[in-house]
């Protein structure tokens, strides 16, 4: 029996997930010139979850064929930010090859140091626990050190059977 990847796919895309941005720290190169501060880069996920109250942490994939997996694997820690419906353009410019920059794009610093999405519906900062290598993707293990929950702003941005969307709010 041969296993066709793209139903595999297809099949996953019936389960509604949540999409979030999660920054980190980019190597100093990618510094503005003359400024001593490495920047951040950005990528779009929609496999974030809880995984424990106790310690508290959180986990999110990233594929290890990424340009940014070596960047988001090494870093001390990563702020992830639950999308807002409204944030439709951040999330499809965050997700695609190559575009990892954060300009333009509306921020708020953390004491961690990669910064949230200023309208996030949650931002958590977490310490980087572990990478495990899972297939072609990596399991990227967060001890949430900080989070704050922004009520009213908004319905969260989902994603189901390939296309963005939002929930309805009771």
């Amino acid at each position: 029996m041969t296993f066709d990847t793209r139903s595999f796919r297809d099949a996953l895309g019936c389960f509604p997930t949540g999409i979030a941005v999660v920054t980190a720290a980019s190597p100093a190169a990618d510094a503005v010139p003359g400024s001593n501060e490495a920047s951040h880069i950005g990528i779009t996920v929609n496999s974030f979850t809880s995984v424990s109250l106790d310690p508290p942490l959180v986990l999110w994939c990233i594929d290890r064929r990424s340009r940014r997996y070596p960047f988001f694997a090494t870093a001390p820690g990563f702020t992830v930010s639950i999308l807002a419906a409204g944030h439709r353009a951040v999330s499809a410019r965050l997700a695609g090859t190559g575009e990892h920059s954060l300009d333009g794009i509306a921020l708020i610093p953390t004491q961690l140091g990669p910064p949230a999405l200023a309208d996030a519906l949650a931002v958590f900062e977490c310490a980087r626990e572990s990478v495990q290598d899972a297939g072609d993707h990596a399991i990227l293990l967060g001890r949430v050190l900080r989070f704050a929950r922004h009520d009213g702003a908004g319905a969260p941005l989902v994603y189901f059977q390939g296309k963005y969307g939002a929930l309805a709010q009771s």
